[in-house]
């Protein structure tokens, strides 16, 4: 086996503990992000069980393209727009102010905002809802969203999940979990664990399944399993390496590689059928595939050239044409959601990082710090890559803005998380 799958796997061997969830640490700020406060929601008095103006504030910090004010920095804390001295946030620098209220109605729980202009005075946007208080998180990313959208002009991308392999040791044994959490880490939840290692997490383009990777019969097969049900299918079984599914746009194939006659190769599996076609044949490593959001073309990586590089070829693998020369080693590609960007793995100077090449331009940028960086993984907005590296000996997601290019650690105390997957929205 050629070394950029083999190390593939050993990283993922790698050990880990407890469980927990995701903690947000900054690692970088962003530059030239947009000044915006989030004042405290106003209440009744009653503890609630989520902060939702604590969970705006993240969200937005964490995309890199907003500055918002520290709290300690607040002058007032207004919680209508009738009752904002814009003065007094026009002289702490902030371009935008959100304020709102949160309210317990028996069951439920009502929540208010509204995102004003500072400069102006005008309301921007102003929204109010009635939730349970199990969707209270699920509203204050999709008010992060609407807010994001109506500053930026493009949708966010808070409203979504990411799935990933956890790596638990405990007394020599170890257990490996596949994970589905909001994408900020919280409410993570264990949809499978295994004594034997647990690969390549991707979603189908409806969010309702995973294909991934298992050992546990001691050999690797390709399975997808429903979240909701738990439902899961056996859809390659073939000789030898089964790996690296990536589902098709359109949902109804799923690119594999398969070694079963002889080569390491990319296939198509039909998602109904189970039938599969030969895209590549050629006697060097082709994996990690990707397709293009058109469904037309697909992205993989392949030694052909002497080294691990990217190459595109079209959706019946005709056509294959190198995509990377920068340095030696790129590999495990993922293309943004428009077509124009492509994540992968790079080697240079620091080890391992994830770069990203503007297919258009040929603009190639190294996001990342490394030297440990694996598994990259758009937002569906495509403006954040997660992916995975390693702190103090441990397997952390990481996430890093295209716009900002801040940067931000998840981790969990004691364990190691490997092969994040961003879910489509």
């Amino acid at each position: 086996m050629k070394a950029f799958i083999g190390a593939a796997l050993a990283l993922a061997l790698a050990p880990g503990a407890a469980k927990a969830e995701l903690v947000v640490e900054i690692t970088r700020g962003a530059e030239a992000a947009l000044p915006i406060a989030i004042a405290d929601f106003g209440d009744d008095g009653e503890a609630l069980p989520e902060d939702v103006s604590a969970i705006i504030r993240d969200n937005l910090l964490r995309s890199g393209q907003f500055d918002p004010l520290p709290r300690e920095e607040f002058i007032d804390n207004p919680t209508r727009g009738d009752d904002v001295r814009f003065e007094n946030w026009r002289a702490l620098g902030v371009d935008n102010l959100v304020v709102g209220e949160t309210r317990r109605d028996g069951d439920d729980y009502q929540v208010r905002y509204e995102l004003l202009d500072v400069f102006t005075g005008d309301r921007m946007l102003g929204r109010s809802y009635s939730v349970s208080q199990a969707s209270l998180r699920a509203l204050a990313h999709t008010i992060s969203d609407n807010i994001y959208e109506e500053l930026l002009g493009r949708p966010g991308a808070f409203n979504t999940m990411v799935a990933y392999v956890a790596i638990d040791e405990s007394n020599g044994e170890r257990e490996f979990q596949l994970i589905v959490a909001d994408a900020d880490g919280h409410d993570p939840q264990s949809i499978l664990s295994s004594s034997e290692p647990l690969l390549s997490p991707t979603w189908s383009p409806d969010r309702e399944r995973i294909a991934y990777v298992s050992f546990e019969d001691r050999r690797s097969e390709i399975f997808v399993q429903n979240i909701r049900t738990g439902e899961r299918d056996r859809i390659a079984s073939f000789r030898g390496l089964n790996s690296a599914p990536a589902w098709s746009p359109d949902g109804r194939r799923i690119a594999v590689t398969l070694s079963r006659d002889g080569q390491t190769d990319i296939y198509s599996l039909d998602a109904e059928t189970g039938e599969t076609t030969r895209l590549t044949d050629h006697h060097a490593i082709d994996t990690e595939a990707a397709w293009g959001p058109d469904g037309e073309h697909l992205y993989f990586t392949s030694d052909r050239g002497g080294s691990p590089q990217i190459y595109r070829a079209d959706a019946d693998g005709g056509n294959v044409q190198r995509i990377t020369f920068e340095g030696n080693y790129n590999a495990s590609p993922d293309i943004s959601p428009d077509g124009e960007r492509l994540a992968m793995v790079h080697r240079g100077d620091n080890g391992f990082q994830i770069a990203v090449l503007d297919l258009d331009s040929e603009r190639f940028r190294v996001m990342s710090q490394g030297p440990h960086d694996e598994s990259p993984s758009f937002a569906p907005n495509g403006a954040m890559v997660v992916y995975a590296t390693r702190e103090d000996g441990m397997g952390v997601l990481g996430t890093v803005s295209l716009f900002g290019e801040a940067r931000h650690i998840m981790a969990t105390e004691g364990r190691n998380l490997r092969e994040p997957a961003w879910s489509p929205n």
